[in-house]
């Protein structure tokens, strides 16, 4: 299970999400500069833990470092909804209470979602069933998500 990213971690890896290409630290910097104040030396350490964690694969560019990242957005999340799920003495009553807070576009998103995974795996169970499987992010692999550094 990935331990949640920290603040600035989250702000960094947020946009290398975004950008889904190999960035630098310069990029990183002169993006979070345009929200805070922001030395240039922090965010390179941030994006070398984030390395060391697993988090993001470096290539060398002359003297520099193009950082792309190792999972998606959806994989974190999907690892973080699993592990808190996982830890619940009653994951049934979890699940419910979970679903009563999401939105309506939320709820049918998951409909949505369980819906390819049912397709996916053959079931041929009923499309308007309710949600009983965890959801796969639309252009997701329904792939378990793996922890970063394994």
């Amino acid at each position: 299970m990935p331990r949640p990213l920290g603040e600035l971690e989250d702000a960094v890896m947020t946009r290398v999400w975004q950008w889904n290409r190999p960035v630098t630290v310069r990029e990183v910097l002169e993006d979070l500069q345009q929200e805070r104040s922001i030395a240039y030396t922090t965010v390179m350490t941030v994006m070398d833990n984030l390395h060391q964690k697993g988090w993001v694969r470096r290539e060398a560019e002359g003297r520099a470092y193009r950082y792309t990242a190792v999972s998606t957005r959806a994989a974190y999340s999907a690892a973080l909804m699993n592990e808190a799920w996982s830890t619940s003495d009653n994951p049934a009553a979890a699940l419910v209470a979970f679903f009563g807070m999401m939105s309506a576009e939320q709820r049918e998103a998951l409909r949505d979602a369980v819906r390819v995974v049912q397709y996916d795996d053959g079931s041929g169970a009923d499309a308007a069933a309710e949600p009983t499987a965890a959801p796969v992010a639309e252009g997701e692999s329904d792939e378990r998500p793996q922890e970063p550094g394994r």
